[in-house]
Protein backbone atom coordinates (compact mmCIF):
# COMPACT_ATOMS: atom_id res chain seq x y z
CA UNK A 1 0.00 0.00 0.00
CA UNK A 2 1.31 3.43 -0.92
CA UNK A 3 1.12 6.61 1.13
CA UNK A 4 -1.95 8.44 -0.30
CA UNK A 5 -0.41 11.91 0.04
CA UNK A 6 2.79 10.86 -1.72
CA UNK A 7 0.77 9.05 -4.38
CA UNK A 8 -1.34 12.14 -5.10
CA UNK A 9 1.82 14.26 -5.45
CA UNK A 10 3.46 11.77 -7.80
CA UNK A 11 0.30 11.57 -9.92
CA UNK A 12 0.02 15.37 -10.10
CA UNK A 13 3.64 15.33 -11.23
CA UNK A 14 2.74 13.01 -14.11
CA UNK A 15 -0.13 15.26 -15.18
CA UNK A 16 2.15 18.30 -15.20
CA UNK A 17 5.03 16.38 -16.84
CA UNK A 18 2.80 15.79 -19.87
CA UNK A 19 2.14 19.49 -20.43
CA UNK A 20 5.79 20.40 -19.84
CA UNK A 21 6.95 17.77 -22.33
CA UNK A 22 4.44 18.71 -25.01
CA UNK A 23 4.97 22.46 -24.69
CA UNK A 24 8.73 21.99 -24.90
CA UNK A 25 8.35 19.80 -28.00
CA UNK A 26 9.63 16.61 -26.34
CA UNK A 27 7.41 14.00 -27.97
CA UNK A 28 9.76 11.23 -26.82
CA UNK A 29 8.86 12.14 -23.23
CA UNK A 30 5.16 12.44 -24.10
CA UNK A 31 5.17 8.95 -25.61
CA UNK A 32 7.13 7.56 -22.64
CA UNK A 33 4.52 8.94 -20.23
CA UNK A 34 1.74 7.14 -22.13
CA UNK A 35 3.67 4.00 -23.11
CA UNK A 36 1.30 1.82 -21.07
CA UNK A 37 -1.82 3.91 -21.49
CA UNK A 38 -4.74 4.43 -23.79
CA UNK A 39 -5.35 7.98 -25.01
CA UNK A 40 -8.47 9.24 -26.69
CA UNK A 41 -10.42 12.43 -27.24
CA UNK A 42 -14.12 12.11 -26.46
CA UNK A 43 -16.15 12.24 -29.68
CA UNK A 44 -13.26 11.14 -31.92
CA UNK A 45 -12.92 7.49 -32.88
CA UNK A 46 -9.11 7.40 -32.78
CA UNK A 47 -7.64 5.64 -29.75
CA UNK A 48 -3.91 5.27 -29.18
CA UNK A 49 -2.08 2.72 -27.03
CA UNK A 50 1.65 2.29 -26.64
CA UNK A 51 4.59 4.36 -27.84
CA UNK A 52 4.08 3.99 -31.60
CA UNK A 53 0.36 4.75 -31.58
CA UNK A 54 0.75 7.61 -29.10
CA UNK A 55 3.49 9.14 -31.27
CA UNK A 56 1.20 8.86 -34.32
CA UNK A 57 -1.65 10.39 -32.27
CA UNK A 58 0.44 13.53 -31.71
CA UNK A 59 1.53 13.76 -35.37
CA UNK A 60 -1.39 16.16 -35.90
CA UNK A 61 0.28 18.86 -33.76
CA UNK A 62 2.01 21.61 -35.76
CA UNK A 63 5.53 22.55 -34.58
CA UNK A 64 7.48 25.79 -35.04
CA UNK A 65 11.11 26.87 -34.88
CA UNK A 66 12.33 30.47 -35.13
CA UNK A 67 8.87 31.62 -36.17
CA UNK A 68 8.49 29.11 -39.02
CA UNK A 69 6.69 25.79 -39.28
CA UNK A 70 9.13 22.96 -38.57
CA UNK A 71 9.27 19.18 -38.48
CA UNK A 72 8.41 17.69 -35.10
CA UNK A 73 11.85 16.09 -34.84
CA UNK A 74 13.68 19.34 -35.65
CA UNK A 75 15.92 20.36 -32.76
CA UNK A 76 14.30 23.03 -30.59
CA UNK A 77 10.96 23.00 -32.44
CA UNK A 78 7.87 23.33 -30.26
CA UNK A 79 4.11 23.66 -30.80
CA UNK A 80 4.32 27.29 -29.55
CA UNK A 81 1.80 26.47 -26.83
CA UNK A 82 1.44 26.74 -23.09
CA UNK A 83 -0.90 24.26 -21.42
CA UNK A 84 -2.40 25.51 -18.18
CA UNK A 85 -3.69 22.59 -16.10
CA UNK A 86 -5.81 23.38 -13.06
CA UNK A 87 -8.35 22.01 -10.60
CA UNK A 88 -6.42 18.73 -10.30
CA UNK A 89 -8.28 16.27 -8.08
CA UNK A 90 -6.70 12.86 -7.44
CA UNK A 91 -8.45 9.89 -5.83
CA UNK A 92 -6.46 6.84 -4.79
CA UNK A 93 -8.37 3.56 -5.20
CA UNK A 94 -9.21 1.45 -2.16
CA UNK A 95 -6.74 -1.14 -3.44
CA UNK A 96 -3.89 1.40 -3.19
CA UNK A 97 -2.57 0.47 -6.65
CA UNK A 98 -5.05 2.33 -8.86
CA UNK A 99 -6.06 5.96 -8.97
CA UNK A 100 -8.11 8.41 -10.98
CA UNK A 101 -7.69 12.13 -11.54
CA UNK A 102 -9.74 14.85 -13.08
CA UNK A 103 -8.45 18.23 -14.11
CA UNK A 104 -9.13 21.14 -16.43
CA UNK A 105 -6.88 22.51 -19.13
CA UNK A 106 -6.59 25.64 -21.24
CA UNK A 107 -4.11 25.81 -24.11
CA UNK A 108 -2.66 29.15 -25.14
CA UNK A 109 -0.78 29.65 -28.39
CA UNK A 110 1.15 32.47 -30.06
CA UNK A 111 2.95 32.09 -33.38
CA UNK A 112 3.32 33.97 -36.67
CA UNK A 113 -0.18 34.83 -37.86
CA UNK A 114 -1.78 34.15 -34.48
CA UNK A 115 -1.73 36.59 -31.58
CA UNK A 116 -1.53 35.11 -28.10
CA UNK A 117 -4.89 33.55 -27.29
CA UNK A 118 -6.62 30.57 -25.73
CA UNK A 119 -7.17 28.03 -28.52
CA UNK A 120 -8.87 25.18 -26.68
CA UNK A 121 -10.10 24.29 -23.18
CA UNK A 122 -11.54 21.20 -21.60
CA UNK A 123 -11.09 18.41 -19.09
CA UNK A 124 -8.76 15.46 -18.60
CA UNK A 125 -10.05 12.27 -16.99
CA UNK A 126 -7.06 10.10 -16.15
CA UNK A 127 -6.53 6.64 -14.69
CA UNK A 128 -3.28 5.46 -13.15
CA UNK A 129 -1.73 2.24 -11.90
CA UNK A 130 1.12 1.54 -9.52
CA UNK A 131 3.78 -0.54 -11.27
CA UNK A 132 7.12 -1.49 -9.69
CA UNK A 133 6.64 1.17 -7.02
CA UNK A 134 5.96 4.02 -9.49
CA UNK A 135 2.69 5.49 -10.73
CA UNK A 136 2.01 5.58 -14.45
CA UNK A 137 -0.84 6.57 -16.74
CA UNK A 138 -3.19 3.75 -17.74
CA UNK A 139 -5.78 5.90 -19.54
CA UNK A 140 -6.43 9.49 -20.56
CA UNK A 141 -9.70 10.75 -21.97
CA UNK A 142 -9.77 14.37 -23.11
CA UNK A 143 -13.09 16.21 -23.18
CA UNK A 144 -13.19 19.36 -25.30
CA UNK A 145 -15.41 22.10 -23.88
CA UNK A 146 -14.34 25.28 -25.70
CA UNK A 147 -12.69 25.59 -29.10
CA UNK A 148 -10.93 28.62 -30.54
CA UNK A 149 -8.63 28.98 -33.54
CA UNK A 150 -6.84 25.63 -33.94
CA UNK A 151 -5.60 26.38 -37.46
CA UNK A 152 -2.04 26.97 -36.22
CA UNK A 153 -2.05 24.05 -33.76
CA UNK A 154 -3.51 20.99 -35.51
CA UNK A 155 -2.90 19.94 -39.08
CA UNK A 156 -5.71 20.18 -41.61
CA UNK A 157 -6.10 16.40 -41.97
CA UNK A 158 -6.89 16.09 -38.26
CA UNK A 159 -9.20 19.10 -38.24
CA UNK A 160 -11.14 17.69 -41.23
CA UNK A 161 -11.89 14.39 -39.51
CA UNK A 162 -13.18 16.17 -36.42
CA UNK A 163 -15.42 19.08 -35.65
CA UNK A 164 -12.66 20.78 -33.64
CA UNK A 165 -12.21 24.30 -34.81
CA UNK A 166 -15.21 24.30 -37.14
CA UNK A 167 -17.65 27.05 -36.35
CA UNK A 168 -16.18 27.37 -32.85
CA UNK A 169 -18.13 30.50 -31.94
CA UNK A 170 -21.45 28.71 -32.44
CA UNK A 171 -20.11 25.74 -30.41
CA UNK A 172 -19.31 28.08 -27.54
CA UNK A 173 -22.73 29.79 -27.72
CA UNK A 174 -24.51 26.42 -27.86
CA UNK A 175 -22.86 25.39 -24.59
CA UNK A 176 -24.33 28.29 -22.61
Amino acid sequence: MTNPSEARNEIRGLIFAYTDALDSGDLDEVTALFEHATIRVDGINDTAYGKDQVRAFFAAVTFYHNGNKAEQDHTHSTPATQHLTSNVHVEIGADGITATARSRFTVFQACPGLALQAIIAGRYRDSFELHDGRWRFSERVEYIDLVGDLSHHLNEDFRQKTTLGENSQSQIRDMS
